[in-house]
């Protein structure tokens, strides 16, 4: 293989104490999935089931990181499962700032 026949990709992966952002080289025509297993993330994080994650390329969520082919300079980005839904966050936010307003 030769360079030409290469593009340069990152994966990255956070929790709240710890991130990993890895660059390698893969061939082109790898996709997302293949890029995250190829950068050998889960030997960081060995919690991390590739299969079942959630992945997007710069913020923007991919529905199929399986079939998503990368292109050169792109970051795979693996979320992690929320642990509180965004909605009830929202609610309680609001609930707590009433309760302060109440007050004053």
């Amino acid at each position: 293989m030769t360079v030409q026949d290469c593009i340069r990709v990152e994966v990255v992966y956070a929790l709240p104490d710890k991130q990993k952002l890895l660059s390698l080289q893969v061939p082109v025509g790898t996709t997302m999935f293949e890029a995250a297993q190829q950068s050998g993330i889960t030997e960081q994080f060995p919690e991390l089931d590739l299969a079942s994650a959630s992945m997007g390329v710069f913020g923007k969520v991919e529905g199929s990181p399986r079939q998503r082919v990368m292109r050169d300079g792109e970051r795979v980005e693996i979320y992690r499962p929320l642990t509180v839904d965004p909605k009830d966050n929202r609610k309680a936010r609001a609930q707590r700032a009433k309760q302060k307003k109440a007050e004053h």
